[in-house]
């Protein structure tokens, strides 16, 4: 159950600082589809406006970064941070950006590694080793 009252699209029309958003959603994603996520962040029009904003420029504006590169990042980082939303709006952008069942396959693995030799790293408390280290 949600925190937060989802808008719909008659609450939208009503405030315009909401409607430009969403208005750039559907004109950037090219779609009518405006998910859960920013319906429930149009409760704060600030913080909508400063999140697209942001997102935009971290998900969307060209970078050394491809696209799907990006959503596949954002997965990894989704899960640690154990956001099973996050987790399924960005497979599907990654599905939609070409990923592939075995570029998922290969993603998961790699999570699963990682979690594994962080867990492992952290238990032992070990030295940062100088090659590593850029400061050094």
């Amino acid at each position: 159950m949600s925190t937060v009252r989802l808008w719909t699209d008659a609450d939208v029309a009503a405030d315009p600082r909401v409607k430009a958003v969403f208005d750039d959603i559907r004109t950037t994603r090219a779609s009518d589809f405006v998910n859960h996520f920013w319906r429930g962040l149009a409760n704060h029009p600030a913080i909508l406006e400063r999140t697209w904003a942001d997102l935009k420029a971290v998900m969307v504006a060209p970078g050394a970064l491809d696209p799907l590169t990006r959503e596949l990042i954002y997965i990894a980082v989704s899960t640690a941070n154990g956001c099973s939303y996050c987790v399924h709006s960005h497979t599907a952008a990654a599905r939609a950006r070409g990923m592939t069942d075995a570029q998922h396959a290969e993603l998961l693995a790699v999570i699963g590694m990682a979690a594994q030799t962080n867990a492992l790293a952290t238990a032992m408390q070990l030295p940062v080793d100088r090659p590593f280290d850029v400061g050094a």
